[in-house]
């Protein structure tokens, strides 16, 4: 019986896992060193080899922890060039505070716990998005703020390489520094490195590649340094190459409490705090959706924040600073056949197995070759961030992306979030603004209720349909797309005096919020003042109550619940009043025979006068005004009114429907000699100076029938008031 403890599958998936975790952390290696040199840089220089050892906890913790816990079981992780950077600038605004406080004698305990409280704090956030299942909330962050976000990091890494390579910050105060021929050749060294990467490894992207050229670029430097006849302590002295640094114990940054903590520092940190935060949660989602999109599987989000939380508090409890899934190592490794955990425990392997290194062979690393490796990782960042993004961005979003950097460097990273989430939101509600929030239009005579009607009422409707105008809505209405709604519901009314009904179908509106409803208040008064009524149709719950709070919605304002019934409300308003209109001309029309005693000069008047609608209370003219005009009353009933003694006006004289007033002043050209009011609502029919003066020129018989008429109508009056003044009398 022959016992097989493990399958040759079994044994050559192990192997393909090894071999591509060994690929994987030649990467993760000089990675890690250039990113040491980075954070560990400036007055920081001497304690290289604990920023090395920092450095190489991270990467073994986290490579370790993501391994067993992603979604992806190829997974490689450790510190990446944008968290090294947001850590640098975390460093750096912790040393600056001490040195300028006090003596930057205790700088080592300070830095590792301020690392390391960073990264722990970190963790417990990712872990609070992952448990919430608030990590997803990061994903609604504008594009520009977050291009912007990490465009300035890549900027803030070319920095960083500049001074690993020459030892001087990027400032205006050490232009002249930088411009001597020395500082030039070290310059000029790094970029040849820089650009020997992209021109080979950028493109093939082959796992011995990078580390081939980085060990070349070492070769190549020595070689140059033996023909000048420099030699390694030289190339020490002159800046070459680093300092020699002692070997560095492995001792936790809590060990350093004793010391004394800068706690006066705290408060100006706390920006860098959560940029770190913010970084490293938009790195893990970002590398995390680019795996999905490469391995073609999904992600568990939520595992992957938990993973990377619990990862980074276990580096940061041991002395290591921020990490995530890394996009690049994790596809390497897979490309190298890797397919299990194993591989991201071999990058954890291989980590640990730096911490052991003689510290002293760094002296033999030139600065220029991971300066170099810094100057290439952040020049392709911003390549994506500032070139690349202008093919994806519209330019007001690439503009806002430029803003954001600018602030960024300028005023730091919170400034730069809060600046450019606020950009974002504006920026944001310009572009919805320009979206239509009309689907589309229509009017009565196209579009119509579903009832059935007779031949009279479809002519009616196809006749005077455009009384009806509709507007079918969309989107979520505010300020922006509400306001555009509001000019052009002017335009439309301009446009369309004829419009006695205006319908909104609300139906595809997802929302509205409180400042939308000020543009339907102003919607409101503009129609009131064309005499349109506002029918609403398929209005939300949540929309209702918002306009009516606003008090958008009164009496006046009809709210019907399809599209359907409102259009059967309008068309039903259309059509009686229009049949009311043909009974009411029907009536003038008699009326007029019975003055005129013929049917064609009936038709005359009616063209030459002017229908008016008239409200209780009305002042129809005013006493002492010019007669230029007289009406007949065709329904309603008006008074004549004179000055009282008390200020007050006193009806005289009322006078009802089929009866007219103003008459003699039209004749006589008098002035007015009492005011017109109107005392319940009326319609009548208004003939002018001019139009009387056109029917006494061309139609001198109809002008002679009204003149009778006019004298017919005083005399019955003057009778009146003889009968009047006879019954005072007795």
């Amino acid at each position: 019986m022959t016992d097989t403890l493990v399958s040759p599958d079994v044994l050559r998936a192990w192997r393909n896992d090894v071999f591509g975790g060994l690929i994987a952390s030649v990467l993760t290696i000089s990675f890690g060193l250039s990113y040491s040199v980075l954070i560990f840089t400036g007055p920081l220089a001497s304690l290289l080899p604990y920023g090395i050892a920092a450095t190489f906890i991270s990467a073994s913790v986290i490579a370790a922890v993501i391994a067993l816990g992603s979604s992806f079981p190829f997974a490689v992780a450790g510190p990446e060039s944008s968290t090294a950077a947001v850590t640098a600038i975390l460093a750096a605004a912790l040393v600056e505070h001490i040195v300028t406080a006090d003596a930057p004698s205790a700088l080592l305990g300070p830095v590792l716990i301020t690392l390391s409280s960073a990264t722990i704090i970190t963790g417990i956030v990712l872990c609070g998005f992952g448990v919430t299942r608030m990590g997803r909330a990061i994903r609604y962050v504008p594009y520009p703020v977050i291009g912007g976000f990490l465009g300035a990091t890549a900027c803030l890494i070319v920095a960083g390489a500049i001074q690993v390579i020459t030892g001087y910050k990027l400032q205006w105060a050490n232009l002249t520094k930088l411009a001597n021929p020395m500082t030039i050749y070290e310059l000029l060294a790094a970029a040849a490195v820089a650009l020997t990467i992209y021109a080979t490894w950028h493109r093939s992207r082959k796992p011995l590649g990078l580390p081939m050229i980085l060990l070349g670029s070492v070769i190549t430097a020595h070689l140059v340094f033996r023909i000048a006849g420099v030699s390694v302590i030289e190339a020490q002295a002159i800046g070459w190459t680093f300092a020699s640094p002692p070997k560095a114990s492995l001792t936790l940054p809590w060990a350093f409490f004793s010391d004394g903590y800068p706690w006066q520092a705290l408060p100006g940190l706390i920006g860098n705090f959560i940029a770190v935060i913010f970084v490293t949660a938009v790195s893990t989602l970002f590398n995390t959706t680019g795996l999905e999109v490469a391995a073609h599987r999904e992600a568990d989000i939520e595992r992957e924040l938990n993973a990377t939380g619990a990862a980074n508090i276990l580096a940061g409890v041991l002395g290591g600073y921020a990490g995530c899934i890394s996009i690049s190592r994790s596809l390497l490794n897979r490309n190298s056949g890797a397919t299990g955990r194993l591989s991201g425990l071999t990058v954890a392997a291989a980590a640990a197995l730096m911490l052991v290194v003689d510290p002293a062979l760094l002296a033999y690393m030139p600065r220029f070759v991971l300066g170099g490796l810094l100057l290439y990782l952040g020049l392709e960042q911003l390549h994506r961030w500032i070139i690349d993004s202008r093919k994806r961005l519209s330019l007001l979003d690439y503009l806002s992306l430029l803003a954001i950097i600018v602030i960024i460097l300028t005023w730091g990273f919170v400034a730069g979030v809060l600046i450019g989430i606020v950009i974002g939101c504006a920026t944001f509600a310009l572009s919805v603004s320009r979206v239509s929030s009309i689907k589309y239009s229509f009017d009565g005579s196209e579009y119509r209720s579903s009832l059935d009607r007779s031949l009279e009422d479809q002519r009616t409707l196809a006749a005077h349909g455009r009384e009806i105008q509709g507007l079918n809505l969309q989107s979520y209405l505010f300020f922006g797309s509400a306001n555009r709604l509001y000019l052009h519901v002017k335009a439309l009314l301009r446009r369309h005096p004829e419009c006695r009904y205006l319908v909104f179908d609300f139906k595809l509106v997802t929302g509205i919020d409180s400042s939308a409803a000020h543009s339907f208040a102003q919607i409101k008064r503009i129609a009131e003042g064309h005499g349109t009524t506002l029918v609403l149709a398929n209005l939300h719950p949540s929309a209702n109550r918002n306009l009516r709070a606003s008090l958008f919605i009164d009496d006046a304002v009809k709210v019907m619940g399809e599209l359907d019934h409102a259009l059967e409300w309008c068309e039903n308003e259309v059509i009686a009043r229009h049949r009311g209109l043909a009974e009411e001309e029907a009536n003038l029309r008699d009326w007029f025979t019975k003055i005129l005693r013929t049917a064609d000069d009936s038709e005359e008047l009616m063209r030459r006068c002017q229908r008016v609608e008239v409200v209780a209370g009305e002042i129809i003219v005013q006493a002492g005004d010019a007669a230029d005009s007289m009406h007949f009353i065709l329904d309603g009933r008006l008074g004549i009114m004179v000055p009282a003694g008390d200020g007050k006006l006193t009806r005289v004289r009322s006078l009802g429907r089929y009866t007219t007033v103003g008459e003699m002043g039209l004749v006589a050209y008098a002035p007015r000699s009492a005011t017109i009011q109107a005392e319940i609502a009326s319609v009548l029919y208004l003939l002018r100076a001019d139009a009387f003066e056109d029917i006494k020129q061309n139609h001198p018989a109809l002008s002679q029938k009204l003149l009778t008429y006019f004298v017919s109508v005083m005399a019955e009056r003057l009778a009146f008031a003889s009968r009047m003044i006879a019954v005072l009398r007795r």
